[in-house]
């Protein structure tokens, strides 16, 4: 009777522990949804907006019809002006309609000017005014791929490290003359510095003597989302190459509207300009 009750105790003894133990343990990752609609409650301006829907969906924003990959994902830009609040329409492959409100936080944009370059490139004459419109012309053709590629869903890199020399979005005043704002990142480093690629895609543009811009390469990477690389001494891929996240595309230059060596990094969605800073922290 003594040795019974002694194993009914240890049994007893190793129950508790056992259920102490389970209850240190974390809780199961539930499944995913996948009949979720996920988007982020807020953005900044300049932002790029990736959310989840069912897949099979149909996704609106801003007039255009979003891709929607297998997996329910989706991308766009807010731009540099958006005002307060921007909107996703979905519909469902059951057909029922649900509209998203995503509040986009207002920035500032301080006044930057920049002194020393060339005046032509400022106030250029006709002839050269209309080569700036084609070469513009050329650059607004390569943004308007829409291809099935995910590669902005990588975790972007830095093409060249480097100090910030010019911020997204900022009012520039060139020889004292306003001019637009500032399409994308600047980020001085020395000359011939190798540049590299922040994610993969596919180049749609590698033009070695732009006026304005001089070296321009652009990098489609999928959905609408292109990265362009302007002042470049050197390119080193051509349209139509694959190239890998890391991969060296290019070397950084002083070529066109310039006033000394350093990368400009700008980012599109579509015709839409987004902050490659932001996309960095995101």
């Amino acid at each position: 009777m003594i040795a019974r009750v002694r194993v009914l105790a240890l049994l007893a003894g190793l129950l508790v522990a056992a259920s102490a133990f389970a209850a240190t343990l974390p809780a199961p990752t539930p499944a995913p949804d996948p009949d979720r609609i996920v988007f982020p409650a807020e953005v900044s301006q300049g932002a790029m907006v990736i959310g989840k829907v069912p897949p099979g969906s149909t996704v609106r924003h801003a007039g255009r019809a979003l891709r929607v990959t297998g997996y329910g994902s989706v991308v766009f830009g807010v731009g540099r002006d958006a005002a307060s609040p921007v909107q996703v329409e979905v519909l469902r492959p059951d057909g029922r309609a649900e509209t998203i409100t995503i509040a986009v936080g207002k920035r500032d944009w301080p006044i930057e000017r920049v002194n020393g370059v060339p005046p032509k490139t400022v106030d250029p004459p006709p002839a050269i005014a209309e080569r700036i419109r084609r070469e513009q012309a050329t650059v607004t053709a390569a943004r308007a791929a829409d291809e099935p590629r995910t590669d902005f869903t990588q975790a972007f890199l830095w093409p060249v490290k480097g100090r910030i020399s010019g911020r997204f979005g900022n009012q520039r005043v060139y020889n004292g003359t306003p001019g637009s704002a500032h399409s994308g990142m600047d980020i001085a480093a020395p000359n011939g510095t190798p540049v590299l690629a922040p994610a993969a895609g596919v180049v749609t543009l590698a033009a070695p003597d732009f006026y304005l811009t001089g070296g321009t390469l652009l990098l489609d990477h999928g959905h609408g989302i292109s990265s362009n690389f302007l002042h470049l001494s050197r390119i080193d891929v051509q349209v139509g190459d694959r190239v890998e996240q890391g991969q060296v595309i290019g070397a950084v230059g002083a070529t066109g509207r310039a006033t000394g060596p350093h990368l400009h990094w700008g980012m599109n969605w579509f015709d839409v300009r987004i902050d490659p800073l932001l996309v960095l922290e995101r």
